[in-house]
């Protein structure tokens, strides 16, 4: 499966209601699972220590939860790519829930089910329900409504400049305060 291009916000807002699935699997390894432990200074034994881990519940060591969540933005880059947009930023999570532990060595992808596309100040909401499997497995790992904001492409600079020459303040700058000649 190929990555879906779309371009711009109106082919984003025709995506409402479908589902996208991330390609290729991505595979969380040992040393996926090691850094991500050393970021978060969550060094439990279930995650890094594969002899102990071996003798525990899942006959090795696992994922951090935490870690396969963090994913969502990679799968989702993966599954689409939104072009002729500005920054891409995360909005946040809503419901979040862990149903299975991914295996080190594993492969995850996800299901994204865009619910909603949304105008919101000067971009889009884009709301998914995403569903995170792994390889080989029938249950989801993880199930989480995760949103996305988009914001609008800065105009290029033939957009932003007038026919006489003067340019245009973009969305986002800050105005410029000008102080009467009275002011000290």
């Amino acid at each position: 499966m190929t990555t879906k291009i779309v371009q711009g916000f109106e082919a984003l807002r025709a995506l409402e209601g479908t589902e996208i699935l991330s390609a290729p699997w991505l595979r969380i390894d040992q040393r996926r699972i090691d850094a991500f432990a050393e970021c978060t200074e969550d060094r439990q034994w279930i995650h890094v220590d594969p002899r102990r881990a071996a003798e525990g519940p899942y006959g090795g060591t696992i994922a951090h939860g935490y870690l396969v969540l963090s994913l969502l933005p990679v799968l989702w880059h993966r599954s689409c790519s939104i072009r002729g947009t500005g920054a891409a930023l995360n909005y946040g999570l809503d419901r979040v829930r862990f149903l299975a532990p991914v295996r080190s060595g594993a492969r995850v992808r996800a299901r994204f089910k865009i619910e909603s596309v949304r105008a919101a100040g000067s971009g889009l909401r884009v709301a998914l329900h995403v569903t995170i499997e792994a390889f080989g497995s029938d249950e989801p790992v993880c199930v989480a409504d995760a949103i996305f904001f988009y914001r609008a492409a800065a105009p290029t600079s033939a957009q932003a400049t007038h026919p006489n020459g003067a340019t245009r303040r973009s969305a986002g700058a800050p105005r410029r305060v000008r102080r009467s000649s009275n002011a000290r």
